[in-house]
C-alpha cells in the first residue's frame, strides 16, 4: 500500500516538475529572443548613423574640404598676370575659369560675360545723353544680372570641387556685384594653382602636361629641363673564372684595391 502511495505521488510530481522546467526554458528563449532583437535594432541604429555622418562629411566634391587660394583681396594682385586680365578683360578671364571647371566653353561664357557689359555701358550712355532713368534701370538691372549670373557658377564651382563657404547662393552674387575683378582672381588663382583640366581637380603635386600651351606649363619646363649631358654606364664586371685550381674559389666581384704602377 505504501509502494503504491509513493508511486502515485512521483507519477504526480513528474508531469509538475517537468512543466516548470518547460515554463523556464520557454522564459529562456523568450529572453534570447528579446536580446537578439535588441541587438538587431542597435546594430541597424548604429549602421544608419554611421552613414548617415559619412554622407554628411562627403559633399558633393568627395570628402575633401578645399579652400579658396589666398584672401579675396589681400592677395588679388599675388598672380600680376591673372590680375591684369580680370582687370582689363573680366569676359576672356571668366570664360577660361569656366573652361577649367568644365562648365562651358571659352568662347559661350566670355560672350556672354560680354554682352552684358555691353549693355550695361550701352545703358549708362543713353542715360547721360537723354537724362531718361528708363536707361539708368536698365544698366543697374544689367549689372545685378552680371552678378547673378557670375555668383551662379562661383556657387557650382564651390559644390562641384567642396570648396569651403556658405550655404547661401546670396553672398556668391554679392561678391561679384561688390568687388567682380578680385572674386574672378581668386577663382583663377584656385583653379590654376590647383591644376584644374576640365572639371578634374589634379592639385598641386600631380605632374603639368607640357604638350599644351596652358598657364603654368612655360614656368614648369623652366623648373625642370631636360639633361642633354650623355650619361655613361658602368663598365661590366668581368665574369670569366680561370680555370686553374687556386683562383676557383675567388669571389666574382673586382678588387677595390688600386692598381699598382
Amino acid at each position: 500500500m505504501v509502494a503504491t502511495e509513493e508511486a502515485s505521488t512521483a507519477s504526480r510530481s513528474r508531469p509538475e516538475s517537468e512543466g516548470v522546467e518547460e515554463e523556464a526554458m520557454a522564459v529562456l528563449d523568450f529572453d534570447m529572443l528579446c536580446a537578439s532583437v535588441a541587438m538587431s535594432a542597435e546594430r541597424r541604429k548604429g549602421a544608419a548613423g554611421m552613414a548617415a555622418a559619412a554622407a554628411a562629411s562627403e559633399g558633393p566634391g568627395g570628402g575633401v574640404q578645399r579652400m579658396w587660394e589666398g584672401d579675396m583681396v589681400i592677395d588679388c594682385l599675388d598672380d600680376r598676370r591673372i590680375a591684369l586680365e580680370a582687370a582689363c578683360c573680366p569676359c576672356y578671364r571668366f570664360g577660361k575659369n569656366m573652361r577649367r571647371a568644365n562648365l562651358g566653353s571659352c568662347f559661350f561664357q566670355a560672350m556672354a560675360y560680354f554682352i552684358s557689359l555691353v549693355s550695361v555701358l550701352v545703358s549708362l550712355i543713353a542715360f547721360s545723353v537723354t537724362r531718361h532713368h528708363v536707361y539708368l534701370y536698365m544698366g543697374l538691372g544689367s549689372v545685378i544680372l552680371i552678378a547673378i549670373y557670375t555668383g551662379y557658377f562661383r556657387r557650382r564651382i564651390r559644390n562641384q570641387f567642396n570648396i569651403l563657404g556658405t550655404d547661401s547662393s546670396l553672398d556668391d552674387c554679392v561678391l561679384h556685384l561688390i568687388c567682380p575683378c578680385c572674386t574672378l582672381c581668386q577663382e583663377a588663382r584656385t583653379l590654376e594653382m590647383n591644376n584644374v583640366q576640365c572639371g578634374v581637380w589634379h592639385g598641386r603635386g600631380d605632374t603639368i602636361c607640357l604638350g599644351s600651351n596652358g598657364e603654368g606649363n612655360k614656368a614648369f619646363a623652366a623648373l625642370h629641363k631636360s639633361s642633354f649631358v650623355p650619361i655613361k654606364s658602368p663598365e661590366l664586371c668581368s665574369m670569366n673564372r680561370i680555370s686553374s685550381g687556386a683562383d676557383e674559389h675567388q669571389p666574382l666581384v673586382p678588387s677595390l684595391q688600386p692598381e699598382q704602377e
